[in-house]
């Protein structure tokens, strides 16, 4: 295992649009930036059909033109990145130490960006067809199936949430439920059977998606009768959660009830000198812009506890002194 023995300014965990935004303004500052990619670089961007709702990008623009536009940009300001994952974190001391497969980065600065996951159905299809017609945000592909049919996976508030947005899109949308009762919240519930655009399709599971390079059908299965049917539709928009990627943190960092790392309006985590931003941090919004913005935040907050770090070296305690705390991979998993 090689290691890296030099004390960096700046860690990134993450390569989504949040790390990538941090490292870029961290790196333009001056400061020693790494970010280590993870199991993808861009993350969930990179398996984006089609962004337009991104400020400044009108034309056409697909989720792994921007990642490697962000790529070449962060880069172009020295920041370097270190295709590995983060296995474990010791932030128990400064500098604080992020373990991977392949060595160990010591930084002043950490900045947690390992961003959150959209759960799958893992039926035949799904992935081949993610971006060609299979999504997980409704927001940001609605609007690409004006005058559609498109069905909707879940029973859940996000589910419903991201049905009724559908609508001012798709020409009709079937929801999809395994049970006979959607578990959504009853304002939602009545605003969705109000909808004249929106069907329910009670006990039935999809078994397989279906299309010749995007998605023209989804095969179901009853699950009182298992009678095995198909629908045709444009699209499917699958909600059945999102879990934040937040395991090797757990007992370090702290989190709310779900996994999502907790943070205060200056990105800052109860660890000093360890910032949180993007999807890991906001179990709401989940847009790149949001992402980007609190990427800059953490950056900016970053920079200036770098800069007070320096100038307290007379005695005086720098601020957002926090304890930290070890975890490996193997106890985040238990």
């Amino acid at each position: 295992m090689s290691e890296d023995k030099k004390v960096h300014d700046v860690v990134v965990i993450g390569s989504g649009p949040s790390g990538m935004c941090a490292a870029l303004y961290t790196a333009r500052a001056g400061l020693d930036t790494k970010v280590v990619v993870g199991p993808q670089l861009g993350g969930q961007v990179a398996i984006t059909w089609e962004i337009d709702n991104y400020l400044g990008f009108a034309d056409e623009l697909t989720g792994p033109e921007l990642v490697e536009r962000m790529h070449k940009h962060v880069e172009k300001f020295g920041a370097q990145l270190v295709y590995d994952e983060v296995t474990s974190v010791d932030f128990a001391s400064s500098p604080h130490t992020v373990k991977m497969y392949g060595g160990e980065l010591k930084a002043r600065v950490v900045i947690v960006s390992a961003g959150a996951t959209a759960r799958v159905l893992g039926v035949p299809g799904e992935k081949e067809l993610t971006g060609r017609g299979v999504s997980y945000c409704a927001t940001c592909d609605g609007a690409f199936f004006k005058g559609q049919e498109v069905v909707v996976v879940g029973g859940g508030d996000s589910a419903i949430e991201e049905a009724l947005f559908l609508t001012r899109f798709a020409s009709r949308v079937r929801v999809l439920h395994r049970r006979d009762e959607l578990r959504a919240g009853q304002q939602l519930k009545e605003r969705a059977m109000a909808n004249d655009k929106i069907d329910f399709v009670w006990n039935t599971v999809v078994e397989s998606i279906s299309g010749n390079g995007k998605v023209n059908s989804v095969t179901t299965r009853r699950t009182d009768t298992e009678e095995i049917g198909t629908l045709e539709t444009d699209g499917v928009f699958i909600f059945i959660g999102h879990y934040p990627n937040s395991s090797i943190f757990k007992g370090v960092l702290d989190m709310d009830e779900h996994g999502y790392v907790i943070i205060d309006d200056h990105m800052r985590t109860n660890v000093g000198g360890v910032y949180a931003c993007g999807e890991i941090a906001d179990p709401n919004w989940r847009q790149i812009a949001t992402s980007v913005g609190q990427g800059c935040m953490a950056a900016m907050a970053a920079e200036e506890y770098l800069g007070v770090i320096e100038h307290s070296t007379v005695g005086e305690a720098a601020p957002d002194a926090g304890e930290g705390q070890v975890v490996g991979i193997e106890a985040a998993r238990s």
